[in-house]
């Protein structure tokens, strides 16, 4: 385990063991910085296309051109 992964754990089991209300409310903090939260969505799109076939860029904008007109 790398220093980060064991720091990210660190804060992971400390987050987890407070009580619910603290937790959401951290969430809350997090989710009102446009970065983090730009981030997160960021990162949940990518988890989910993550098994996507991939496609040349030059291919994504013919389709995307096609579809404006």
């Amino acid at each position: 385990m790398t220093n980060r992964e064991a720091t990210a754990e660190i804060f992971w089991t400390a987050f987890r063991a407070l009580p619910k209300k603290s937790r959401q409310t951290i969430v809350e903090k997090l989710l009102q910085d446009t970065d983090f939260r730009e981030d997160l969505i960021d990162t949940i799109i990518l988890e989910q296309r993550k098994n996507e076939s991939s496609r040349p860029i030059e291919q994504y904008l013919a389709n995307r051109r096609r579809k404006r007109n």
